[in-house]
């Protein structure tokens, strides 16, 4: 049965992605967005040129406008949630911002979803930030990596919370928040703490979408800065996999209302950010990348691998598209749109 779906952030990277799919299969789609990105344009005329410009509605606005969402969300039978402010760069800069963007963003969406009457499913995109610097656990340094001494599957949900940075406190309010709207009002939330995502329409920029930004900045000629060692390990997720793991929480919603799912790609899919990053990319790019190279940044963590042995258990998701697989696709992807950046 079709359904009505409220993508925040929708003419994002990740919200654009999803709208297609959603529109691709003949689902009712809002977007609501404030095309502060600069991506956002491009992939709304994306979407208007793929489907037409009357199969979806668009409403330009904030989440931090409480009656707006409010408004926005009355109808919907599932709200994705996905606006906000994403880099924990400006959140240190911009602390005010990020907290309206992310923190009071979500509030009202859980509230626009409680006060329409409808009780929507809401998927939050939550962050692996939420776990902080994860001090506590022991890496050991390889040639090309760093690794975790005791987690083989990586850091899993029950990892003790500590956020980390204006960024990680505003995200895990969310988080926290969704959560609650499940215990106290019955809400059908799903909080989803998002690894590394990459994909197509990714207009990655240096503090956020890194997988994207070194390539678009290899092509285009624009400077690669690498900060610390370069053997930070970050697990990486195709945007086809996120997607596929928010339709497999609809489907299960029974199963997974109220719960909190690590969503990345795992122990299977991960790389160290120059030191095995750069010799791929150096590959498929034909010739050598000049780098320039900076202290570590505040709240870089030497590792993050998510364990997501419970979305595999409980909603039957395993990411399907490898690290060297996604990898090549971006590329060819960036190689040709290179007019868009």
């Amino acid at each position: 049965m079709t359904k009505s779906y409220l993508i925040t952030g929708g003419a994002g990277f990740i919200g654009s992605n999803y709208v297609h799919q959603l529109l691709s299969r003949g689902e009712s789609v809002t977007i609501l967005d404030n095309f502060s990105r600069g991506g956002a344009p491009r992939n709304l005329e994306w979407l208007e040129k793929t489907f037409g410009k009357d199969s979806f509605r668009v409403i330009r606005g904030d989440v931090r406008d409480a009656s707006l969402v409010t408004e926005s969300a009355r109808g919907s039978d599932v709200i994705v949630h996905l606006a906000g402010q994403v880099a924990v760069t400006t959140s240190v800069v911009n602390p005010r911002d990020d907290f309206e963007n992310n923190a009071l963003g979500t509030f009202n969406v859980l509230e626009g979803a409680r006060l329409s009457g409808r009780n929507p499913i809401v998927i939050y995109a939550s962050t692996n930030k939420v776990y902080g610097g994860m001090e506590d656990v022991e890496v050991v340094e390889d040639v090309t990596r760093w690794h975790y001494k005791d987690l083989p599957f990586g850091a899993p949900e029950t990892q003790p919370l500590d956020f980390h940075s204006p960024y990680g406190c505003s995200k895990g309010a969310g988080d926290q928040y969704a959560r609650d709207y499940h215990r106290i009002y019955g809400l059908p939330t799903v909080v989803f703490r998002q690894s590394c995502i990459y994909g197509p329409r990714q207009f990655g920029v240096e503090d956020q979408g890194w997988v994207a930004w070194m390539m678009i900045a290899a092509e285009t000629g624009k400077q690669i800065t690498v900060y610390g060692d370069g053997k930070q390990v970050r697990d990486v997720l195709h945007v086809s996999d996120l997607l596929n793991a928010y339709d497999l929480a609809i489907e299960n919603i029974a199963t997974c209302t109220g719960q909190v799912y690590n969503i990345g790609g795992g122990s299977s899919n991960v790389l160290s950010i120059w030191t095995e990053f750069g010799p791929m990319l150096e590959r498929l790019h034909g010739k050598p990348i000049p780098v320039a190279r900076s202290d570590w940044r505040p709240g870089d963590q030497r590792v993050f691998v998510a364990d997501i042995r419970k979305a595999e258990r409980e909603l039957g998701w395993t990411p399907k598209v490898s690290a060297e697989e996604g990898v090549e696709k971006l590329f060819e992807w960036v190689r040709g749109n290179k007019n868009l950046f």
